[in-house]
């Protein structure tokens, strides 16, 4: 893909909408050539509720992004979470005409492209599929691209969601002018941008916590073999401080962003925070340890849910990179802990920034952009192989056909002893004729091409 392909990401969260434009230098590195942000206030933990104000978000965060990297954006790579969100493994199985031929890149893609064909039951679509690994004649071929077979088979995890759900994003992209390159579920994209090839091979549980849900991703030995959404995020810990606090809900973001932690025992019982009184009340104070206790016991019952979707695949394959925190929620102090406590695996905090170019904003290396950068990653990703298969199909439709000269037909005299055809003509011999290399090497791109000299 030429260096200067430009992809945008557009993380559509329940808190934020962040738009993201980049592109891949010649380092390998991310580029990030401008970003822009908006308040969303139409989307519900991952679902659009509102689309007018969705879109005028979408406008605000885009016009930002477009206004810093001086690029005319006109479409992007759209990320898609939610509670509606589930996954399946799918076995594709295709049985080829011709064994001693190649397998190209275009049947492993009409093998995949298959698998969206599969019974979905109403309301629901096919997402994404995403290859796992592949079989020729019942072997296992990690690239089975240019090697020989009868049967070629491929596992793929396939990502379902609610049709309507996926429509009403699709929607809000095109009431904003823009048209849609790919849908790309959150956690994949949060995975590619602050995972490395070693955890995913070792076997790693990538979990962003966003405002509106926790999704995760879970890989082994370099394939995705589990994705899920739980429908709580930061949201509903700030709903929990507003009502365990009796304070409005700007000031329970504030002292959860400010003063939370994840465990109530590493703060002290005299540590206050005032809260201003509503309309000249008296102000109110809150102890860090009392909020602490309504932020743990919430973060509890995530990692609780976590660890239940980790076990249904760590049972097979173990997580020995153990867990990832990524988006805005890995940002709570004490959070590693209470996670490594409640799993009893490893845990660190992933950062974007081990992808990105030296000369990058220093806020997007945040967890909260994660998902913004995953997708303009794997936008990149994308982009490439779509360019490599486009090539392998051009080259395949190129033909190597010999120029052969036209000459005029005369009588010819019969050789002795045989009988000659009536009306049956000979070409009258004639000198040889040289071509030069071009001359006679022609590009075909059609059936119907001719070539004349």
């Amino acid at each position: 893909m030429s260096e200067e392909k430009i992809i945008v990401g557009l993380d559509i969260g329940t808190t934020k909408i962040a738009c993201i434009v980049g592109r891949k230098g010649a380092n390998g590195k991310i580029e990030i050539l401008g970003y822009g942000k908006a308040a969303s206030t139409g989307v519900s933990r991952g679902i659009v509720t509102n689309i007018e104000e969705t879109v005028n978000a979408i406008k605000t965060a885009v016009d930002m992004a477009s206004a810093q990297s001086n690029v005319d954006i006109k479409s992007v790579n759209v990320g898609i979470a939610g509670q509606h969100i589930k996954s399946l493994q799918h076995r594709g199985v295709m049985m080829r005409d011709d064994k001693d031929k190649e397998i190209s890149n275009e049947e492993l893609e009409k093998l995949r492209q298959d698998t969206y064909k599969i019974n979905m039951i109403p309301g629901e679509e096919i997402i994404d599929v995403i290859p796992q690994e592949y079989f020729v004649d019942g072997e296992i071929g990690t690239t089975p691209k240019g090697m020989l077979g009868s049967k070629l088979e491929a596992n793929f995890h396939v990502i379902i969601g609610q049709n309507a759900a996926a429509m009403n994003i699709v929607k809000c992209i095109q009431k904003a002018g823009l048209e849609m390159d790919h849908m790309i579920l959150e956690p994949i994209a949060s995975a590619e941008a602050v995972l490395d090839e070693e955890e995913k091979e070792a076997g790693v549980a990538l979990v962003d916590i966003g405002g509106g849900t926790t999704d995760i991703a879970i890989f082994h030995e370099n394939k995705i073999y589990h994705s899920a959404v739980i429908p709580f995020g930061g949201n509903i810990i700030t709903d929990d401080i507003m009502k365990g606090c009796t304070i409005i809900r700007r000031y329970a973001e504030d002292v959860k962003v400010k003063f939370g932690s994840a465990v109530a025992s590493e703060n002290r019982d005299d540590e206050v925070v005032a809260i201003p009184g509503i309309r000249g009340r008296k102000a109110k104070e809150i102890s860090f340890k009392n909020l602490a206790n309504i932020i743990q016991a919430r973060m509890e019952e995530i990692f609780e849910l976590v660890n239940y979707e980790i076990q249904k695949v760590n049972s097979q394959h173990k997580l020995i990179a153990g867990i990832v925190l990524t988006g805005g929620g890995a940002m709570m102090r004490h959070i590693q802990q209470l996670a490594a406590f409640k799993t009893g695996l490893d845990v660190r905090i992933g950062y974007p920034n081990e992808h990105l170019a030296k000369e990058t904003d220093e806020e997007l290396a945040s967890p909260m952009y994660a998902t913004g950068i995953g997708l303009v990653i794997e936008g990149i990703a994308r982009a490439e192989h779509q360019e490599k298969m486009e090539k392998a199909k051009h080259k395949e439709s190129i033909r190597v056909i010999p120029v052969q000269p036209t000459e005029d037909t005369e009588e010819s005299p019969e050789p002795e002893g045989e009988p000659r055809e009536r009306g049956r003509r000979r070409p009258a011999k004639k000198p040889h004729r040289r071509f030069d290399l071009p001359q006679i090497i022609t590009k075909f791109f059609s059936e119907e091409n001719e070539i004349n000299e």
